[in-house]
């Protein structure tokens, strides 16, 4: 039994609703949680072992969940937010609370891969540490940080595909819904075909800005 266009084209359209604003949130919630990590670690420029002590292993074990695991068990944090634990909102809460830890690995690699001479010449000029983040920090590592945007985003899609296993909507429910209970391989097919053509097209738009970004720079 084949599907109609408009379901796919619907169920694409819901993909990339959670995607962009999971990654949104997520980036928002990465890109603080990294930051602190690196700023906070010992011989930086805002030190604090107890901070840095709270705060990386509370990343670790975020990270350490699977997401098909997260969004069940979050199901009561998630109808409280948005007031239903189906669908594709409700999918976006348990999408940011993946994205985030594991965004805010990758901008702390990003981040620490700056010269640490830099950070030094920034402090002889007299920059607060905030300066030292906006102005120097972030804008040396900004080519790396676009690399881990796009990983961060890959990696959304292919939670939006387990969500699907839930009610969450998206390709992934297309693929479960109609293809794997209805024994329709075509459909599964079709909804991998777009989810790869996805992947290749984020990581082709990624690469390409980070080359120009570093040619600028």
């Amino acid at each position: 039994m084949e599907i109609g266009t408009d379901i796919i084209l619907n169920a694409l359209w819901e993909t990339l609703y959670m995607v962009s604003v999971a990654l949104f949130f997520g980036s928002v919630l990465g890109v603080f949680l990294g930051i602190t990590l690196v700023v906070t670690r010992k011989g930086h420029v805002l030190e604090s072992n107890i901070i840095f002590s709270i705060l990386n292993p509370i990343v670790n074990v975020l990270r350490s969940i699977p997401f098909i695991i997260l969004l069940v068990a979050i199901i009561p944090f998630t109808r409280l937010i948005v007031g239903t634990s189906i669908g594709t909102s409700a999918a976006i809460v348990p999408l940011v609370l993946h994205i985030g830890p594991y965004f805010s690995r990758l901008v702390e690699n990003s981040l620490l891969e700056v010269d640490e001479g830099i950070i030094e010449a920034a402090k002889a000029m007299g920059a607060t540490p905030l300066q030292i983040i906006r102005k120097f920090l972030l804008p040396e590592a900004f080519a790396s940080l676009v690399l881990s945007v796009t990983t961060a985003t890959i990696s959304l899609i292919g939670a939006t595909a387990m969500a699907g296993a839930v009610g969450g909507g998206g390709l992934g429910d297309v693929a479960i819904t109609y293809g794997y209970q209805r024994f329709d391989t075509v459909t599964i097919f079709v909804t991998v075909v777009i989810l790869v053509l996805l992947v290749q097209i984020i990581q082709s738009i990624g690469n390409t800005l980070e080359r120009k970004i570093r040619r600028v720079s």
